[in-house]
């Protein structure tokens, strides 16, 4: 009866590298996340080949027989070689065993056995492989228990954590990653290794760990990683102003909620209803100015006032420290984040047109996006207040339908830009320019006049002195 091992191995390419490596006099595995993903019954198309011999002149071989010379990629200098094959990636590498330095996360690489490359990889679920020789062909060769921790849900080091983490520290990122994808259970003592590591995270790149955080960001429940990253106390070394979300302060026995888990709550609640990779950094990072802006009020309690304004200002911020991209994706964060009280607020004042149409106008095309943070907000154990809030939101989201189908806001342009202000009125390039315009845009959103041209300019003409003190040769 065929495993599923037989099954995984049913395209011809795993027989015709076995093959190959064959005809070579050399031993030949599938190794690391392919075999794992056989396993976890997941597709992959990346498949990593090891052979005890040099993977390059294996894959040009390989490559010769598929009729794939030109899908070849050799990097020599890390003695690796990929062929892009009927939309899959097959990389060759040599097995090797590799040591390093304390200061560096590249190794120093020699040749090396099977043995010493599954020695290397960072967990024992990573660390199977299959051989593809014709005599062996499907054989599994699991040294460390691969097969068992992942039937435990369990991540584990092949060899001490200590030495595992000290040698790569990316790999603390990459067991909390795997443990948040897959809704594993690292290993105590595998996890102790990451507290005890957890300040060699210092000589990893931004980028490398932006990319496992990313990773972290796009599983079912984010939170599961960023629970471990604040436990392991990693989290407070690369995104302190998260872990400053921490901690619930009383007085006179009133106390704010935590606002580190709430946020969590809230990044589970939008992945549950967006895959918007985006979308889930404003949740991560709706609050983050919570802590800046936290006040005791003796008739308020606990006030977080401009919460919303301040983290819109710290968005760019955090995202340049992190390296992260400055780009319409941090824009569309900054957005989201300054604005995600409004939705609650405009529920709260009986959802009146002029608020209905800031809204639209202010949000634009992500208003939908901004909604489902506003209710994901919602994390309050009070029946009746949270009952409250999403009848407000219901009432918003229908009042928004009615007020788009007559007038879409969402693509509102202000029918007076700044270039015929200063022409007609002969005012040079200022704040005043913004000011004539604020006032236009209230007025068309106020319902006091309508989205018309002319009617936009005869109001700004004999309102233009509103709310200004103009000196004698003004007037």
């Amino acid at each position: 009866m065929p495993t599923i091992i037989d099954a995984k191995l049913q395209n011809e390419v795993f027989r015709i590298v076995g093959e190959t490596a064959d005809s070579m006099g050399l031993d030949v595995y599938v190794v690391g996340g392919y075999v794992r993903d056989i396993f976890l019954r997941r597709d992959s198309a990346d498949i990593d080949f090891v052979t005890v011999g040099s993977g390059i002149e294996l894959a040009k071989a390989v490559a010769a027989r598929l009729g794939k010379k030109k899908r070849l990629a050799i990097y020599a200098n890390y003695g690796t070689a990929q062929i892009a094959h009927q939309g899959m990636e097959l990389e060759f590498v040599g097995a090797r065993r590799e040591s390093y330095t304390r200061d560096s996360r590249n190794p120093i690489v020699e040749d090396g056995t099977l043995d010493d490359d599954q020695r290397r990889r960072d967990f024992t679920i990573n660390a199977m492989a299959i051989c593809l020789n014709t005599d062996r062909f499907g054989q599994l060769v699991d040294p460390f228990g691969g097969i068992a921790d992942l039937n435990a849900g369990i991540i584990r080091t092949p060899l001490d954590p200590d030495v595992t983490f000290s040698d790569d520290p990316l790999r603390m990122m990459r067991a909390i990653r795997f443990a948040t994808q897959l809704e594993f259970e690292i290993l105590p003592a595998t996890f102790d290794g990451i507290r005890r590591n957890a300040s060699r995270i210092e000589i990893i790149s931004k980028e490398r760990i932006n990319d496992e955080l990313g990773k972290i960001m796009r599983s079912r429940r984010p939170s599961i990683g960023f629970r471990l990253l604040d436990e392991s106390g990693l989290l407070q070394l690369i995104m302190p102003e998260l872990h400053a979300l921490k901690g619930v302060e009383a007085v006179g026995g009133r106390a704010h909620k935590d606002n580190f888990y709430h946020t969590l709550k809230v990044v589970d609640k939008v992945a549950a209803r967006s895959d918007n990779e985006w979308l889930r950094w404003a949740a991560l990072l709706h609050d983050i100015a919570k802590p800046v802006t936290k006040k005791w009020d003796n008739a308020q309690g606990w006030t977080f006032h401009n919460h919303n304004f301040i983290g819109e200002k710290m968005v760019p911020v955090i995202f340049k420290k992190m390296k992260m991209p400055l780009n319409d994706k941090m824009k569309y964060v900054q957005k989201l984040v300054g604005l995600h009280m409004r939705p609650q607020q405009v529920g709260e004042e009986g959802v009146s047109d002029s608020g209905v149409r800031r809204l639209l106008t202010d949000a634009g095309d992500d208003v939908d996006d901004l909604m489902i943070l506003a209710e994901s907000d919602l994390t309050s154990g009070n029946p009746v207040k949270v009952r409250t809030a999403l009848e407000g939101f219901a009432a918003l989201r229908q009042r928004m339908k009615e007020i788009s189908a007559a007038d879409d806001y969402r693509k509102w342009k202000n029918p007076i830009d700044g270039n015929e202000i200063m022409e007609r009125l002969g005012i040079p390039p200022s704040q005043e320019i913004s000011r004539l315009k604020q006032i236009v845009k209230d007025a068309i959103l106020d319902g006091i006049i309508p989205n018309d041209h002319d009617a936009a300019w005869d109001y700004l003409v004999a309102h233009r002195s509103d709310g200004v003190t103009l000196s004698s040769d003004q007037a």
